[in-house]
């Protein structure tokens, strides 16, 4: 019997065909986990669609809507919105209030908006965020953003229509609308002095995406804050300034809001007893809410309170007041 002894070049030549069938079989395996499935076993994504969406992004708001604003000034221009995209734009916040987010979101891409889903880093509270792609370009369009709590129905909305013009407010708006749930916040997307002839002083006018937004959530019988600012010395005897405009459904409120200021030593003008300045008789989203019977406040905080801090919390935590209460009745939209 002849023995056949194995040679140091056949042992080297069966083991590089070992490894090599081995390494075939690890390729086999990792393909068809990539390949053929998910990595989690499930069923691959069917041609043609998309797969889930990756969770919400989780934030600082109050930061987030800050930096969104800081760039801001009179010469950053404006450009001033067809009446089919104001309708887009506020059609599509009646679909993110009514659940429907899908449509929304593709309301929005017609007209180079996108919906975002962010959580607060500070409350948890989860909200949508409607935002301009235009913002990511040189010469922005400046319409503005608009925040929803997606936490509780839908039952109140704080308007910022000055952001940096009135400085700070961008801010103010910002804590009142994380201090309550079920809040909407709507900011113009633009220093009041940047359109042409007023243009972008949304306060004052009828043919923006900020008002077409709030003509919505008054449609919906959502009562309304709107946050301005006035310097010091143009009422240097008091810090803030309440009204309810031309309307009288919001006294019973004003006067809620009113107390809660004063027992944080914040010196109270109330425009329903007496004559004060800056009483925003002529602010637009006041007089819809006016037509509507409609709880709204225009309130003016003076420089020296939204621009420190402790007392810019004294006057968020006296809005909290109202905003709770609102938060509590039955009734708005959800």
């Amino acid at each position: 019997m002849t023995v056949h002894r194995k040679t140091p070049s056949t042992i080297a030549a069966s083991a590089a065909v070992l490894l090599a069938l081995l390494a075939s079989l690890v390729a086999c395996g990792s393909g068809h986990s990539r390949d053929h499935g998910t990595p989690d076993g499930g069923p691959e994504p069917r041609p043609g669609r998309t797969s889930a969406p990756s969770g919400p992004q989780t934030v600082r708001l109050d930061r987030r809507i800050a930096e969104y604003a800081a760039p801001f000034s009179a010469d950053s221009g404006y450009r001033q919105p067809r009446p089919d995209d104001r309708r887009a734009i506020a059609e599509a916040v009646a679909l993110v209030l009514d659940g429907r987010r899908e449509q929304a979101a593709q309301r929005l891409s017609a007209v180079g908006y996108r919906l975002s889903t962010l959580v607060d880093a500070t409350t948890g509270h989860t909200y949508a965020e409607l935002s301009d792609r235009s913002t990511q370009v040189p010469a922005p369009r400046g319409w503005g953003r608009v925040y929803i709590d997606l936490s509780a129905p839908a039952r109140w909305s704080v308007q910022v229509p000055h952001p940096v013009a009135d400085l700070d407010t961008e801010r103010l708006g910002a804590r009142v609308l994380l201090n309550s749930p079920g809040g909407v916040l709507v900011i113009a997307g633009a220093h009041r002095d940047a359109g042409r002839n007023g243009a972008a002083d949304v306060a004052h006018r009828r043919d923006t995406v900020f008002d077409a937004v709030c003509d919505e959530l008054a449609r919906r019988g959502l009562p309304g804050i709107q946050v301005h600012g006035f310097a010091d010395d143009s009422a240097p005897e008091h810090d803030v300034i309440a009204s309810p405009g031309i309307g009288k459904a919001g006294r019973p409120d004003g006067r809620i809001l009113a107390d809660a200021l004063r027992d944080r030593g914040l010196r109270v003008c109330r425009a329903w007893v007496r004559s004060c300045p800056l009483e925003g008789t002529q602010n637009m989203q006041g007089r819809r809410a006016a037509d509507d019977h409609l709880p709204f406040l225009h309130v003016e905080f003076a420089n020296s309170v939204r621009t420190d801090g402790r007392r810019a919390a004294l006057a968020a935590a006296a809005v909290k007041t109202l905003t709770d209460g609102w938060a509590a009745r039955s009734g708005g939209s959800g």
